[in-house]
């Protein structure tokens, strides 16, 4: 089933993302995760490529195979540019079909850490509007790709942005992930800009659960995502209690969710982090309120 058909327009789709574990005793945790999760009937869930995306193995492939096999879970492979070259690319894509995966969010994938500068591999590609459009042309898949809704790291400004994701769209990307926000303001003018521009196809917002204070502000520096100053003393006045931590970002990413959906947004895809409680609690919320329905 492709991702792309489940956009109808009647019903908000949630979905979770999860990281290839290193070792059978993390993959094993992982499924408790998931079985914890599964009640919840996602729309799909997305596999992030390598180590955080950061480098070529199988053990994306492996598990979205697993989950194809063992469960009723729609699998979606994440996919980068980084450390391949495009005969790379095309051989993972091929061995995705060959196991069944229909969906594959293309991505250009982050700088090693202490590398400012993403540096395409020799024979490689440079931008992720280009394996969005190898995709494209070498594939019979449903291709997603992510997006900046506020200056990327790396970009000039915004507006480099909003031409990345209008480029990814050209190119063949059926729906947008955004990166994960916290200010829902961020969501908002990206969305404005981008219709101005002229993407039509569904924009995600992409919610990160807050668990740990030191991990949401490296994940927030590596991409540049703002943290809105009342969240952030709340969250120092915290540092030293991780349940009230935990509470906390329920409470956050709860009161987000529901204002996003609120606003028109198609979805919410929860970076989970490999675990259950917090997206298990706000998303049975959400289920339970359905804000989206709210006049």
């Amino acid at each position: 089933m492709r991702i792309d058909s489940l956009f109808t327009g009647q019903e908000p789709l949630f979905s979770f993302e999860f990281f290839p574990p290193k070792d059978d005793e993390g993959a094993e945790k992982l499924f408790a995760t998931i079985a914890a999760l599964r009640d919840l009937d996602p729309a799909f869930v997305s596999v992030t490529h390598g180590a955080g995306g950061s480098s070529r193995d199988d053990r994306t492939l492996r598990l979205v195979q697993r989950l194809r096999a063992e469960t009723s879970l729609l699998p979606m492979a994440h996919l980068t540019c980084r450390d391949s070259t495009v005969a790379d690319l095309l051989e993972e894509i091929r061995l995705y079909r060959e196991v069944g995966i229909d969906n594959v969010l293309a991505i250009r994938g982050d700088p090693p850490n202490g590398e400012g500068t993403f540096i395409p591999h020799q024979g490689g590609l440079r931008y992720g509007s280009e394996l969005v459009q190898l995709l494209s042309d070498n594939a019979d898949i449903c291709v997603g790709a992510a997006c900046s809704p506020e200056k990327h790291v790396e970009s000039a400004g915004i507006e480099d942005d909003v031409l990345a994701a209008v480029n990814k769209v050209r190119a063949g990307a059926r729906f947008l992930i955004t990166q994960l926000i916290f200010d829902n303001a961020v969501y908002l003018r990206f969305m404005e800009r981008a219709r101005v521009a002229g993407i039509d196809v569904p924009i995600v917002p992409g919610i990160m659960p807050i668990t740990n204070v030191d991990q949401l502000y490296r994940f927030t520096a590596k991409i540049g995502a703002t943290i809105p100053a009342a969240l952030r003393a709340a969250l120092e006045s915290r540092a030293d209690d991780p349940a009230a931590v935990r509470e906390l970002g329920v409470a956050w990413a709860t009161l987000q969710c529901s204002e996003l959906l609120r606003a028109g947004a198609p979805g919410v895809h929860f970076i989970t982090l490999n675990r259950s409680p917090a997206t298990r609690a706000i998303l049975s919320a959400l289920r339970i309120a359905r804000p989206w329905a709210i006049a």
